[in-house]
């Protein structure tokens, strides 16, 4: 695995952020697990103070020094205070996400349609944002590079799905604004990269009640997220042959869409 000696991961309390406390080698190790190791420094954070504690615990015990905190990436003025007072990060993961959708049909609601914008959007700007900052300030690492970005968008953002739209919307804007940004932070010497994974077995997708094809593990996600960010890739998209599929129902006309789509199951707003 990829050695990043100093990495922040938002959302570390769930879904692809959380660490599970079980013996390696187990299908539950999701990022935070996979960065830690000997003369690893992880700032975790999170929204569940007892979940955090046990992501803590499991990175520790795979000797990395962690120091968590309870947060919520919405917070615009938090976010900068605490990424600011950290010093030199080789790597910033952001995580942190909601999903929702229509329910049993009908329309999603505001509450849940503004709160899916105002962290899967709002959130990664506000963690990236002051992030770069902090990296375009610090000296080069041995690669040559300040510092790396992983934004985690995902494979939907490619689909306007009448089941989930608000999620759709905001991770597909979080992917392009993520790409579009990476040109120009790799002039300051930091990389980053948008990650569009497929189906991850985690709590968030558990719900779905419909089939997921190219259902993945959490440590095998894990482990194609960084090794994509090691290498310097604007867009991490796996599985492929989903990524491509995604990309070519999204490229249908509207109406057409949304009448294929539209035969497939509700999304449990959640």
């Amino acid at each position: 695995m990829t050695h990043f000696p100093v990495a922040l991961i938002t959302g570390a309390s769930s879904g692809l952020g959380r660490a599970l406390a079980v013996p390696w080698p187990c299908p539950g190790r999701a990022l935070a697990e996979a960065c830690a190791g000997p003369g690893v420094t992880l700032h975790l954070c999170g929204r569940d103070a007892a979940r955090l504690r046990e992501t803590a615990a499991s990175c520790q015990t795979r000797g990395a020094g962690v120091r968590w905190r309870v947060l919520d990436v919405r917070d615009a003025a938090e976010m900068v205070s605490w990424i600011g007072a950290i010093g030199r990060l080789d790597l910033v993961v952001a995580n942190a996400g909601i999903s929702g959708g229509t329910g049993r049909g009908g329309q999603e609601s505001t509450e849940r349609t503004q709160a899916i914008f105002d962290v899967n959007v709002g959130g990664v700007l506000n963690t990236v944002q002051p992030a770069m900052a902090a990296m375009a300030s610090q000296a080069p690492g041995a690669d040559g590079w300040r510092g790396r970005i992983a934004v985690i968008s995902s494979i939907v953002g490619f689909i306007a799905a009448p089941q989930a739209p608000a999620y759709c919307a905001a991770k597909a804007a979080a992917d392009r604004w993520t790409v579009a940004t990476a040109a120009n932070a790799r002039r300051d010497g930091v990389l980053i990269s948008s990650v569009c994974p497929g189906y991850v077995r985690t709590k968030m997708t558990a719900r779905n009640q419909f089939a997921m094809p190219g259902l993945m593990e959490p440590h095998q996600a894990a482990a194609i997220i960084l090794r994509g960010v090691a290498r310097g890739r604007s867009r991490v998209v796996f599985p492929w042959w989903l990524g491509l599929a995604a990309r070519i129902v999204g490229a249908m006309p509207p109406r057409l869409l949304g009448a294929l789509l539209a035969t497939q199951p509700a999304t449990v707003d959640r």
